[in-house]
């Protein structure tokens, strides 16, 4: 017999009061009703407002902020007129210079709490573009006859719905002035109801967008695509199943490569749509610079990058030592890597790919010793390398992340392995989010 589906508490439609007394991890106010939690968005630490359940649970709610009674000195007016609802953005109603107080604070409680390290040794934050700056997305698509046609956006905050934009002015203006004109195309294909998601992917010059489609698509519908691509000087790829699917249509010519620079190392990294790319450019021109400079490399170092992906940090190390080695996950990347320090002519990097959550000590690229090592893990952090890195032994190690807890966490484990934490800071990698990206340096 079928288990009876438990009905959802309903939610009260009266309004509540609340003064929010602090700030979430995921940027959501937090307030306390009748001795339990209530998570607001839209709301922030110190104000006095009105806010509508959106759920009810046993240990927490959560609500969304209505009528703010009593503002912050830090609450601006959104600069997108669907931030309270989008989920790309949860930050846009914090001034930009709050946000990063917010992060900063964030990553301090982090290494307290989960590395054992009180009052860590703060940097000045990287800062760069605030607007327009994000050059890597994946926008969801919904036909919805109801709201006019097609939906081209990010999914609303905590539910899969599409948020009904016209615009993004998070996006690169390549593709963030585009959403009118995308949904435009969208509606007018046979195929609008089957394309479930675009993959957005910028380079310096170039700038392509990857349509996800669960039928096959027409020559008609192909052809209404190319000529988008043509218009708006993108190029035009179809994906009908898993990544190696990915294949262009517009335009017809054998290079399939976006680029970004590195002018001042006279660098050029090329990279497929579908690669992890950073998100920011005018971020990672400086994160990369950041870390050049922490590692302090000498012209005899053997360098270790860990999770290197294309070689963002490889080629740049490369410049400045005498060998280094990236080590990635993927082949595929292995692959692009090696592509890229054959295009800008290094000859002394080599790459390995490897599963890093997993011990190392018996690869041959592990051996002979390191001065110096960068990781740049996923989120999940780099516990099995930091425990083995006596194996490396790296006089100095610079460590970029993501997230803030698993830093904090391998953070810990260094410095009970002898090593000093000599500094760490927030990198506004995702202005107007509470995504925290951050650096910190290491010594022996």
């Amino acid at each position: 017999m079928a288990k009876r589906r438990r009905k959802r508490k309903a939610l009260p439609t009266e309004p509540v009061t609340v003064t929010i007394e602090s700030l979430s991890h995921d940027g959501r106010g937090i307030a306390r009703v009748e001795g339990k939690t209530l998570f607001v968005d839209g709301a922030l630490p110190g104000e006095e407002l009105e806010c509508t359940y959106s759920f009810v649970g046993s240990r927490y709610s959560e609500a969304q902020a209505s009528k703010v009674l009593t503002a912050s000195p830090e609450r601006v007016e959104p600069h997108c007129a669907k931030a309270n609802v989008c989920g790309g953005c949860n930050l846009q109603h914090m001034s930009s210079s709050q946000q990063i107080i917010s992060k900063q604070q964030t990553l301090c409680e982090q290494f307290a709490h989960f590395g054992g390290i009180e009052s860590p040794p703060l940097i000045e934050p990287l800062l760069g573009e605030v607007w327009a700056y994000r050059r890597k997305a994946r926008l969801g698509v919904r036909y919805v006859p109801k709201k006019g046609g097609v939906l081209v956006g990010f999914r609303e905050k905590r539910n899969s719905f599409i948020t009904d934009i016209d615009e993004c002015p998070v996006l690169d203006k390549r593709v963030g002035e585009l959403i009118t004109p995308l949904r435009q195309l969208l509606a007018g294909l046979e195929a609008k109801a089957s394309i479930p998601q675009i993959e957005v992917s910028l380079g310096d010059i170039n700038g392509a967008l990857v349509f996800r489609h669960l039928e096959p698509l027409s020559d008609e519908d192909k052809l209404c695509l190319s000529e988008f691509g043509a218009t708006h000087q993108l190029w035009i790829y179809l994906q009908a199943a898993g990544p190696d699917s990915v294949h262009r249509i517009y335009p017809d010519e054998q290079n399939d490569y976006l680029s970004y620079e590195f002018p001042e190392l006279s660098l050029q990294m090329l990279f497929h749509p579908m690669d992890f790319t950073q998100v920011n450019a005018s971020i990672n021109q400086t994160m990369v610079k950041r870390a050049l400079d922490y590692l302090e490399l000498k012209e005899g170092d053997r360098v270790l990058d860990l999770f290197c992906g294309l070689g963002n940090f490889t080629l740049p190390i490369a410049k400045h030592c005498n060998e280094v080695i990236g080590v990635e996950g993927s082949d595929a990347m292995v692959k692009r890597g090696e592509m890229n320090a054959s295009h800008n002519g290094i000859n002394n990097a080599r790459f390995f790919s490897a599963d890093l959550t997993k011990d190392f000590r018996e690869q041959d690229w592990s051996k002979g010793g390191f001065d110096k090592v960068l990781l740049d893990p996923p989120r999940s952090g780099a516990l099995e390398v930091v425990k083995n890195i006596s194996l490396l032994g790296p006089q100095r190690i610079v460590y970029v992340s993501c997230n803030p807890a698993t830093l904090a966490r391998d953070a810990g484990e260094l410095c009970r392995l002898g090593y000093t934490l000599l500094n760490t800071g927030v990198m506004d990698m995702f202005p107007h989010t509470a995504h925290v990206e951050s650096i910190a340096v290491f010594e022996k």
